[in-house]
């Protein structure tokens, strides 16, 4: 017996890394495709829980991304009580200009907001934010708009201020540069004191955070490589810039809010390798962020973060240095300061199947709602997982 022990625990410790993973894989109600796998470009996806019980979602799909003026927002939605998804639909489309990123959510009132991006001269960082707006979204296709119009903001001063006080705090690590090449840090505080740069670029991706009357949107750009704010207090009516959230590569922001009421954002690393998740502090409700920093999760294309009804904080992104063939979820008891070992949603060995770009929310009944980028060497698709949290701990 002993020796049939020990030969089966050897045995085990040769096990691929792939097959001990998928022994730690999240328990799953639900995994299915939203659309059946397709030649188009599919990602970026939103998902939002409706008052009626129905779940809407939206991506972007086209012959590419930024450079493909076909490019438009598309929607689907399942029917409280159904147990299919309906046929893709248009849910926004700006003739001749490629939309990508589109975020879903209700305001304080429950009025629908889609807001995304308009990709002007096929460049990220001359994106216009665009809003549409929503109090008739029960049909079965898409909700019927009753307002339009572009997210303009306009950071002052102010802002070239802040970049220049957080990069004299950051550290030189001298990583990526030449001594041919300008400096790095030199370009972007250049580029901060362009009021024309800092009022256009700036991108959606994940899902607002919504606090009594503020609604907190994450944004990012492309030409600054970090991210910003920009926060309502009035519903959705107006918008203002927060000051940016600077660090080597910050982009895509993830909030969550902790019990005392600080703001923690977790945010995909588009800066030095190795690449990691970086994490920033806001103590006034969004308006100013510590300096960014990297962690200890490895991050190479997307992070997602939700604070669950029971306190938890479950957050979602390819622990990863290279690729986007695996997609964890860690799950934190206390907040974030520590976070157990994650369990996974997809986990791949090939290195040429992608997952990326979670959306995650939670309905009234508690189950957990997640939405990502599927991409095969088949085809892609947009990816749909229904979670129960008292069943993953």
């Amino acid at each position: 017996m002993l020796r049939f022990l020990l030969s089966f625990l050897f045995a085990v410790a040769l096990l691929p890394p792939i097959l001990l993973a998928q022994e730690n894989k999240a328990l799953t109600i639900l995994d299915e495709s939203i659309f059946p796998i397709q030649e188009q470009h599919a990602h970026g996806s939103s998902i939002v829980y409706l008052p009626n019980g129905d779940l809407l979602t939206a991506w972007f799909q086209g012959s590419g991304e930024r450079e493909a003026d076909d490019v438009r927002i598309m929607g689907a939605r399942k029917k409280q009580g159904q147990d299919h998804w309906t046929k893709p639909f248009l849910m926004a489309d700006t003739p001749g200009i490629p939309d990508c990123n589109p975020v879903l959510f209700l305001n304080q009132n429950n009025e629908l907001f889609l807001v995304w991006i308009a990709v002007m001269a096929n460049s990220w960082e001359q994106s216009i934010l665009r809003v549409k707006r929503s109090t008739d979204f029960t049909k079965e296709s898409a909700p019927k708009w009753t307002w339009q119009d572009n997210i303009l903001l306009k950071p002052g001063e102010e802002f070239a201020e802040e970049v220049e006080r957080k990069f004299s705090e950051l550290a030189d690590s001298g990583l990526g540069w030449a001594e041919y090449a300008p400096r790095y840090k030199d370009m972007i505080i250049d580029a901060s004191h362009d009021s024309k740069k800092r009022s256009i670029g700036w991108m959606t991706r994940i899902k607002p955070l919504i606090i009594d009357q503020k609604i907190i949107l994450p944004l990012y750009s492309d030409g600054y490589n970090f991210s910003m704010m920009a926060i309502s207090d009035d519903q959705g009516e107006t918008w203002m810039p927060s000051l940016p959230l600077v660090g080597k590569g910050p982009i895509q922001p993830a909030l969550v809010q902790k019990a005392n009421g600080d703001i923690i954002a977790m945010l995909r690393d588009s800066g030095d390798a190795p690449p990691k998740i970086h994490k920033s502090l806001s103590t006034d409700q969004g308006q100013s962020w510590s300096l960014s920093k990297k962690t200890e999760f490895p991050n190479t294309a997307s992070v997602e973060i939700l604070e669950l009804e029971d306190g938890r904080w479950w957050m979602v992104g390819n622990d990863l240095y290279d690729g986007r063939y695996q997609l964890a979820l860690w799950i934190s008891d206390d907040e974030g300061s520590t976070w157990a070992k994650p369990v996974y949603l997809e986990f791949q060995s090939d290195n040429k199947s992608r997952f990326s770009y979670p959306a995650m929310i939670q309905d009234s009944k508690g189950f957990v709602h997640i939405t990502y980028s599927k991409h095969l060497s088949e085809g892609k698709t947009i990816q749909y997982r229904l979670l129960d949290p008292r069943q993953i701990h």
